[in-house]
């Protein structure tokens, strides 16, 4: 799909939101981190770049989230472009959670944003960011590292996170769908049902499809490859396909909406895991059952 470069976003809002960025604070930022060396300890062999990821740009970047360039601009723009404010639409997600998590997986957790507000909301939680760029990453640790927060980061794919089945309470993804295809989403709901313990809970935070439907101008705002898609489908018809029940959205703020599902209780039994010490740099190494050994 070929992207369109004269977007709205370019010609008038993307000036306007640089003179309220402090540019020369992000390129000291920026040349602070040796950013390859840094990516290079979350960066996994095993995880392979869809096309669908690698060969478009988002929000105006070339290569999309895959350098260190998407990793230092993209929390300087986001908190001007969700309205009303970019933490009360996260909150939103955070206050949508109705189990009581043990363990819970932040998919397409990018600079870790929204991954940081659950694990101070759950602070007893053990918390696993996984994003598919590890510059992405980088950003996120850096964060957490200077709010005090103990999360684990790792590199991976959210359709297919090779996490064991059944050891999360709570699976949630902020900002994510709309940037994939439609059946790419469908792939992450039905993963994240199998990573969930029965009883749990899925969370997807994004934009409100049915505005979105209504108002076709605000799919030409944003260099977004897969925006139309997105909102053409619907984040609950797929829970429902994935295998969710009691599924369910709310608006936020008109513009966004989160969606909550369920995995029906069946015959199985919960898997039960006892919470241990972790090593950030060796996850495959944890005493969880999150990584298929088990404490």
């Amino acid at each position: 799909m070929a992207v369109r470069q004269d977007t709205i976003w370019e010609r008038f809002l993307s000036p306007v939101v640089r003179l309220l960025i402090d540019e020369d604070g992000l390129r000291r930022y920026a040349d602070s981190i040796n950013w390859e060396k840094e990516s290079d300890r979350y960066r996994r062999d095993d995880v392979i770049i869809p096309s669908y990821y690698s060969n478009q740009n988002f929000h105006g970047i070339a290569g999309g989230y895959l350098n260190s360039d998407a990793a230092v601009t993209y929390d300087p723009v986001t908190q001007y472009v969700l309205p009303p404010n970019e933490g009360i639409v996260r909150q939103a997600l955070v206050d949508a959670v109705k189990v009581k998590p043990r363990r819970i997986l932040d998919l397409g957790c990018g600079t870790g944003s929204t991954t940081l507000m659950l694990k101070q909301a759950f602070p007893d939680a053990e918390v696993i960011g996984l994003d598919l760029s590890p510059y992405m990453l980088v950003r996120a640790e850096d964060k957490a590292r200077n709010a005090g927060l103990e999360i684990l980061w790792r590199h991976g794919n959210a359709e297919k996170t090779g996490l064991r089945d059944a050891t999360f309470d709570l699976v949630t993804a902020s900002l994510l769908f709309h940037e994939t295809p439609d059946a790419v989403s469908l792939a992450i709901l039905r993963e994240s049902f199998r990573l969930l313990v029965t009883g749990g809970q899925v969370l997807i935070l994004d934009g409100n499809q049915k505005t979105l439907r209504q108002l076709e101008w605000l799919n030409d705002v944003f260099e977004e490859p897969y925006i139309r898609e997105y909102a053409a489908s619907s984040t609950e018809a797929n829970m429902g396909a994935a295998g969710f029940e009691a599924v369910r959205s709310q608006d936020v703020w008109w513009i966004n909406q989160v969606t909550s599902g369920i995995k029906p209780i069946a015959t199985e039994n919960v898997r039960q895991y006892t919470p241990t010490s972790v090593d950030n740099n060796d996850l495959e190494g944890l005493g969880s059952p999150a990584f298929g050994i088990m404490a």
